[in-house]
């Protein structure tokens, strides 16, 4: 396409190509070829041009300009919300220093509470949808989501939310504490981190804890501080809810134990433990994933969407807590979750490939070899 020759009208075409591609980030990265943009489509990134060095500082500027941001601070990230009229959506926009300049991540958010499902419109597997709609109906305890950036966790966790607010009928207090917050949650007291005034995770942790809540929602448990309150408002009588980066059920529960955690508080806190990932859907025009493809629909891609594989350990009904102790053994619990056929990822996958969904390629490139194992 032909891109206009100054930069606000380039960022404003640049910003609506963006969302109406379905992107969920756009990258600028300097070079000394020029500024070149990409879009993260389904979790994959595509490159889209490479803009002039006349004009990439000038796109940069803006878009600086746009987030509220010092156009002069070139020398230190900076971070903001980029609001542009006739969008409809915001973006959160961060900056990073590089050699050749600053790079530029735009990432889309919603503030459309209509676009978040409940878990039951979600296209949750059966199985999983069952475990966490009884863990979420508890009144203590702990429910994570898992998996690595980009594998939908604070998408299911929201749906988690909503759920909450409607099977009780807004008769229970949710209190979040999020790093950003990326989605409005009717019914929900959503709260935003500000460690430069102090009110940092563990601050505002210990003060929603104080606040009568029924629920609380932390964005993602990123430290051992942040775990231990968290766990400890589990077991002292609430329902947290939370993210953390772990490959799947067992290796989380070693990366909480590695984070200081204690065993017993593990074990008597959680509820259930969901780890997911993102698999792109084949393109129903095309039914195949070919570069070379010339179909309109998913421009060639081979793909268009995504879909949700997931594995549920439920802790509330089993005797899988007992595993959790300090001697405990990742690759064991791993093979207890094969030995009761708790339904893992790479299952849920091939089942999705022998239907038509998506193929072995997507396959093996979200979830490599052995994810059972935690590989």
């Amino acid at each position: 396409m032909t891109w206009p020759s100054n930069a606000p009208e380039l960022v404003q075409v640049l910003l609506e190509q963006t969302l109406s591609k379905g992107a969920s980030d756009l990258h600028l990265t300097p070079t000394p070829e020029g500024l070149v943009a990409e879009w993260r489509i389904d979790g994959v990134m595509q490159t889209i041009v490479t803009f002039p060095p006349s004009i990439g500082p000038n796109i940069v500027s803006r878009l600086k300009v746009l987030s509220g941001l010092l156009t002069y601070e070139t020398n230190k990230p900076q971070e903001g919300r980029l609001r542009l009229e006739g969008l409809g959506r915001p973006m959160r926009l961060s900056t990073l220093p590089t050699v050749f300049g600053e790079r530029i991540v735009a990432r889309v958010m919603s503030e459309d509470a209509g676009e978040l499902a409940t878990l039951s419109g979600m296209g949750m597997p059966v199985d999983v949808a069952r475990v966490l709609e009884r863990s979420l109906a508890q009144t203590s305890g702990a429910v994570l989501f898992v998996g690595p950036s980009g594998a939908g966790k604070t998408t299911t966790a929201y749906a988690s939310l909503r759920t909450i607010r409607e099977q009780s009928a807004g008769g229970r207090s949710v209190v979040s504490l999020e790093d950003p917050v990326e989605v409005i949650v009717p019914g929900v007291a959503q709260s935003q981190a500000n460690p430069h005034a102090g009110f940092d995770m563990h601050a505002g942790l210990r003060a929603i804890v104080r606040q009568d809540p029924e629920v609380i929602y932390v964005g993602e448990i990123r430290d051992s501080e942040t775990a231990h309150i968290a766990f400890q408002a589990a077991v002292t009588g609430q329902l947290v809810v939370t993210t953390f980066h772990a490959n799947d059920a067992a290796t989380a529960i070693t990366r909480l134990l590695d984070m200081g955690a204690p065993a017993y508080m593990i074990r008597s806190a959680t509820r259930a433990i969901v780890a997911q990932r993102l698999l792109r859907r084949l393109c129903t025009e095309c039914r195949r994933a070919a570069t070379h493809s010339n179909c309109q629909a998913c421009g060639g891609i081979g793909y268009r969407g995504r879909v949700v594989v997931a594995e549920a350990v439920d802790l509330t009904t089993s005797t899988l807590a007992d595993s959790i102790h300090p001697g405990y053994d990742r690759v064991q619990f791993a093979k207890e979750l094969q030995d009761r056929q708790v339904a893992c990822l790479r299952s849920q996958a091939a089942d999705l490939v022998s239907a038509g969904v998506t193929d072995q390629l997507e396959v093996d490139r979200v979830l490599g070899w052995n994810e059972r194992a935690g590989a």
